[in-house]
């Protein structure tokens, strides 16, 4: 079961205080990454932190949240509304919430509401990865090495593979470094793409890092080898993978 981060916003104290406790209690599962009672800068805090879920304490101070809501210009995070008030229920389910929760919170409700979002999360998950691997099923069953099929944070690309620089692991995540300074973080780890990208051009120069080799401008042998890349970064390659890489490049 993935951890998943939440941000609040609501303008009491005691809703804050008692989802903080909760998250304290349950640090495997939820991680409150910030919290907001301004109307006004709670988008800005969504966007800054992409949330996967977001808990909104609604009240009649508030409902232009609504409307907020309606701008998010990215895959939006799952919704859990919070009121004293139920009429709000019919609101959040039109927008499609993982639940509606009455003050004041407790313990029972929420974690029930937790583990709804989890399951939505994880299924939505499943089902990318699902899609993303027939893509390059198929890519590989027709000898397609142009296209990598990628699953980003809030969707999947279709990423022509003379566009990779490099490819950084990030943790269980892989970073794609493109031209024009475009960046992809996927979802899966590196391991993963090693099998996937055209082994002609692609090498794995570092545990940390698969290179592409087109996109190589210089390489240094000072202090032992290093590659520099079209977007001026510059890599190692580490020393146990360093014989191999003069043979796979031809040196």
């Amino acid at each position: 079961m993935k951890q998943i981060t939440a941000v609040l916003i609501d303008d009491q104290e005691e809703t804050a205080r008692i989802l903080h406790s909760f998250a304290a209690d349950n640090p495997l599962i939820i991680n409150i990454v910030g919290n907001e009672s301004s109307v006004e800068k709670s988008l800005d805090l969504i966007k800054l932190h992409k949330p996967d879920v977001v808990f909104i304490g609604i009240s009649k101070k508030n409902e232009s949240l609504f409307e907020y809501i309606n701008e998010l210009d990215f895959n939006p995070p799952k919704f859990i509304f919070i009121s004293s008030d139920d009429s709000y229920a019919l609101k959040a389910l039109k927008l499609n919430a993982i639940d509606f929760l009455v003050k004041p919170l407790n313990y029972n409700d929420l974690i029930l509401s937790v583990y709804k979002a989890i399951k939505r999360i994880e299924m939505e998950l499943c089902f990318q990865n699902k899609k993303v691997d027939d893509i390059n099923v198929l890519n590989t069953m027709y000898q397609n090495n142009e296209y990598v099929a990628v699953s980003s944070i809030d969707k999947i690309e279709l990423i022509k593979m003379d566009d990779i620089i490099f490819c950084k692991a990030e943790g269980k995540y892989t970073n794609f470094f493109l031209i024009n300074d475009k960046n992809i973080l996927s979802s899966r780890n590196l391991g993963e793409y090693v099998a996937i990208l055209n082994p002609n051009y692609f090498f794995r120069i570092h545990h940390s890092y698969v290179i592409n080799i087109k996109h190589i401008t210089k390489i240094s042998k000072k202090d032992g080898y290093s590659c520099e890349f079209t977007n001026g970064s510059s890599l190692p390659v580490a020393k146990r993978r360093q014989e191999e890489f003069t043979k796979f490049i031809k040196l």
